[in-house]
C-alpha cells in the first residue's frame, strides 16, 4: 500500500501553530466528508496567529489525506518556509494570498468549487432571500467576476476591492468563498452559504412561485443570531462539535 511521508511536527512548532494545524486539517477532512472537495484542487488556508505565515494543503494530496503535520507553511508570496517533501499549487494560493494581504481579521479563507455555489453564483441575480440559510450570507455577500485561472497578479487588486469588508463571496462560473476570524467561523459560514445555494437550486426546479424574505428581516438577522448564540459566533458554538466529528471520522488528521 502506498504511504505518505510522515514526520510529526507536534512539539516542534509553537502551541498556537499546532492548534491551528489541527483545526485546519480537521476542516479539510470535514469538507471531504461533506463531498465539497474537488479532487486535489481548491484550498483552505489559515494564518498562524501572531505571524505573517500561512498554512495550506500540499499540492497532490486529497482532502482526506491532509494532516496537521503535512500542511505546508508559506509566506504571502507562496514561498515554502519549512523543510517539507511537499509543494503547493502557486496558482491556487493566489486568491488566498490576496485576501490575507488586506483582511487581517481573516485567520481562515475557504475557497471551494461546489456544484451549488458555482450554479447559484452563475445565474443572474445570484443568491436570493429564499431561505433562512441565505439570511446569514446576504448581509455580508460580495461577487467577483470570472477572469480565468487565478494566475494573473493583477487580478488580486480587483478581488480585494470586490471582497471589501464582506465575509462571503460568490464567484460566477467558479465557486464560493468564506472567511472567518477562526477556522470554525469560516467553516460555518461556508456551511450556511452552501445550504442556501442548495435550497435555492431546489426551489428553482420546483416551478412554483417562491416566497421571498423581506429586506427588513435580512437587516435584523445578525441581532437575532446574536441571541441564538448567546453572544458567541456560530463558529465558536458549532466548531467543537465539528471537531469531535472529525475525530470520529478518522483521528489521523491530528498527526
Amino acid at each position: 500500500m502506498f504511504s505518505l511521508p510522515t514526520l510529526s511536527l507536534k512539539g516542534k512548532v509553537s502551541e498556537q501553530e499546532w492548534n491551528t494545524r489541527v483545526d485546519l486539517a480537521a476542516c479539510y477532512r470535514l469538507v471531504a466528508d461533506m463531498r465539497w472537495g474537488d479532487l486535489i484542487y481548491t484550498h483552505i488556508s489559515a494564518k498562524v496567529p501572531g505571524t505573517d505565515r500561512y498554512l495550506v494543503n500540499a499540492f497532490g494530496l486529497g482532502f482526506d489525506e491532509v494532516t496537521a503535520s503535512n500542511l505546508v507553511k508559506v509566506d504571502l508570496e507562496g514561498n515554502i518556509l519549512d523543510d517539507t517533501p511537499y509543494g503547493i499549487n502557486p496558482a491556487g494560493f493566489t486568491i488566498h494570498s490576496a485576501i490575507h494581504e488586506v483582511r487581517h481579521d481573516a485567520q481562515c479563507v475557504i475557497h471551494l468549487h461546489t456544484l451549488a455555489t458555482i450554479s447559484v453564483a452563475s445565474v443572474k441575480g445570484g443568491l436570493k432571500p429564499w431561505s433562512q440559510y441565505s439570511m446569514f450570507s446576504l448581509p455580508s455577500l460580495s461577487y467577483h467576476s470570472y477572469e480565468g485561472l487565478a494566475v494573473d497578479e493583477s487580478e488580486k487588486k480587483r478581488l480585494q476591492d470586490d471582497l471589501g469588508d464582506t465575509n462571503h463571496m460568490l464567484l460566477p462560473n467558479h465557486g464560493g468563498l468564506t472567511i472567518g476570524p477562526t477556522v470554525g467561523d469560516a467553516f460555518m459560514r461556508f456551511y450556511d452559504l452552501q445550504r442556501a445555494c442548495e435550497i435555492q437550486l431546489a426551489l428553482m426546479q420546483s416551478n412554483e412561485e417562491i416566497i421571498e424574505i423581506p429586506q427588513t428581516i435580512i437587516d435584523g438577522i445578525y441581532a437575532q443570531a446574536n441571541v441564538v448564540h448567546s453572544g458567541e459566533t456560530g463558529g465558536q458554538k458549532a466548531w467543537p462539535a465539528m471537531l469531535r466529528k472529525a475525530y470520529k471520522l478518522d483521528p489521523s488528521f491530528c498527526e
